[in-house]
């Protein structure tokens, strides 16, 4: 009888020791003499990094949460030896009670993976093990086919970029394969820059040669020999990851001179990218490939024409390259059977903000917000209501709490104002500030800004102040419509991608909580007590038990009161922060505009 034990060792469950976990596992097991062989393997990211490291004992099935060194000797005695598994480290489901397997942890129990199939399951080290879940097989599988019988199955698989902005992957790819213009070149976008966005990030460091083979099927069916990986510059487990993956490939004679055998030829190699979010637009990318500055250019020449080196060339997300070698497998009419009419197969999200269970889910295209927020989620976090989702990364859009129930599609996001994006998704509460939301993103995309076009450089520059005015109580009425006209010369006028969505945004949130715009205008007031320049906390007496935690936790010392007795807030010294509104359990803690004090 042997025994696996999986560790995650994705980046968030590294921070949190996981590399150290795994070890101690393999020392005890060697230490001693053991009735059990086992074999320690650490895998990539499982997506519920908040509960890592996370550890997975199979045959078993049995996954334990936040495990620690300490914990190791009571896994082997207990689960390794005897097969009982430890109470205190299985999750703890929404009933209260403690669950065994993946599968019946809320998290993953509604989600179908696809693009993230292997990670948790191999050691993206190893080529074996990727083979031996089947990776590679699509690929001998693409040496017997044209090029023509290649992009068929991805056109009938109904594949679209996972990038952002959702092209038909089939007809990027027809596109550069009926050109009789060579060398052509595939390239794949892991410049992943959306705050707080790690769907890229996760395949890349976890199951990197699924986006090889991806891209190997695709020179196969365009007629490529060289193909680039442009790789986020601070995902530095990902860039070892995937040049590991690629000189085990071309020493297993899968890359290379000889694919497979085969008389076709392909070479990867992996570019840092160059730290800028405007990068992971397409020219811009293949500008900074080229070793030249990352901005973009005018797109009436497209990049499947005239990309790298003036050549033919296809850019795929790393997502959707992933998906690739499932369709080439499966065929793909079988992966058209996920999703819905116009969005094929199944996307991964990046769940985070005041949402109780954060991470990375993969569901079919279609699933609804409600679905994606309350059952894989847990709803918001202490129980609050539900504000907003902001989707599809800073250009992405806001959608507010009647809107629960929309299907999540390319289409459908794009129909409301916002977008899908990579697959950002950020859950905001009653105590998020829709004004400072939309302010926050079009400070970033202002940071980011190649400033090679004026309507994007200045008008996202003025569109900023505009912003900063409202939330700091210098907001007039004038200003809104003149937001409005600032959005549509961006949307017009812009470059590139960075300039014509930032202004989603500002729209969504103009349009579904105008209101709060017009109480910080006419009111001096921020409704959810974020906004400094405009709020004030107070104590309500009535609700205050003198517990003390407020006192415990302002930074400024600013509270006083007795134990059992209502407190305090001097609001002359206050620093407006909200630790003291974070930290109250009875909800006692108001905010209030400065007129209202």
């Amino acid at each position: 009888m042997s025994k696996t034990i999986l560790v995650c060792c994705g980046t968030g469950c590294l921070a949190n020791g996981s590399k150290k976990v795994a070890e101690a596992f393999r020392e005890l097991l060697a230490g001693t003499d053991h009735p059990v062989e086992c074999v320690v393997k650490e895998t990539g990211c499982n997506g519920f990094c908040e509960n890592g490291p996370l550890v997975q004992i199979l045959p078993d099935d049995i996954t334990y949460y936040k495990v620690q060194v300490k914990d190791v000797e009571e896994i082997v005695e207990k689960t390794i030896r005897t097969g009982e598994p430890v109470e205190r480290l299985l999750y703890k489901n929404d009933a209260g009670q403690r669950v065994r397997s993946q599968h019946e942890n809320p998290f993953y129990a509604s989600q179908k993976k696809v693009a993230l199939r292997n990670i948790g399951k191999i050691e993206p080290s190893s080529v074996e093990e990727y083979v031996a879940h089947g990776g590679y097989r699509a690929l001998k599988k693409a040496l017997s086919m044209t090029g023509e019988e290649i992009v068929r199955e991805v056109e009938a698989s109904g594949l679209r970029g996972r990038g952002g902005a959702g092209f038909p992957t089939g007809t990027k790819w027809r596109s550069a394969m009926v050109l009789d213009r060579f060398p052509k070149y595939v390239a794949c976008n892991g410049d992943e820059g959306d705050p707080g966005a790690f769907m890229d990030r996760s395949i890349l460091e976890g199951d990197p040669h699924s986006v090889l083979e991806g891209m190997a099927i695709c020179a196969l069916a365009i007629g490529a020999e060289e193909g680039f990986l442009y790789i986020r510059d601070e995902y530095g487990l990902a860039v070892h990851n995937v040049q590991m993956a690629i000189e085990q490939a071309e020493a297993k004679g899968i890359l290379g001179e000889r694919i497979l055998g085969s008389d076709r030829r392909l070479k990867l190699s992996v570019v840092r990218g160059g730290g800028a979010f405007v990068c992971g637009e397409s020219t811009a990318l293949m500008a900074s490939i080229e070793g030249r500055v990352g901005e973009p250019r005018a797109k009436y020449i497209r990049s499947v024409q005239r990309g790298l080196w003036d050549c033919p060339t296809v850019l795929n997300n790393v997502e959707t390259l992933a998906n690739v070698p499932v369709i080439l497998d499966r065929g793909g009419a079988e992966f058209a059977k996920l999703g819905t009419e116009g969005s094929k197969g199944t996307k991964v999200f990046a769940m985070v903000g005041k949402v109780k269970r954060t991470g990375l889910v993969e569901v079919p295209m279609g699933a609804t917000l409600r679905h994606l927020i309350y059952d894989i989620g847990g709803g918001v976090k202490g129980n609050r209501p539900f504000k907003a989702v902001q989707t599809g990364g800073p250009s992405g859009g806001c959608i507010p709490v009647d809107m629960l129930d929309l299907p999540v599609d390319f289409d459908t996001l794009k129909a409301r104002g916002a977008m899908m994006g990579s697959g950002g998704m950020i859950v905001m509460d009653d105590r998020s500030c829709m004004v400072e939301v939309a302010r926050y993103y079009i400070k970033f995309l202002s940071e980011e800004s190649c400033g090679k076009c004026t309507p994007c450089r200045e008008g996202l520059r003025h569109m900023l102040a505009i912003l900063t005015d409202i939330c700091e109580g210098r907001g007039q009425e004038s200003d809104l419509e003149l937001l409005e006209q600032i959005c549509g010369t961006l949307e017009d006028a812009s470059l590139c991608a960075l300039g014509k969505s930032a202004p989603n945004p500002v729209r969504t949130t103009l349009k579904y909580f105008r209101d709060e715009y017009q109480a910080h205008i006419k009111e001096h007031r921020c409704p959810a007590g974020v906004c400094t320049a405009l709020t004030r906390f107070e104590i309500n007496s009535d609700k205050c038990v003198g517990c003390g935690a407020c006192q415990r936790a302002c930074p400024a010392g600013v509270i006083s009161g007795k134990v059992k007795e209502p407190h305090v807030i001097d609001n002359s010294r206050c620093i407006v922060c909200g630790s003291c509104r974070e930290a109250c359990r009875f909800d006692a803690v108001k905010a209030k505009g400065r007129a209202e004090l």
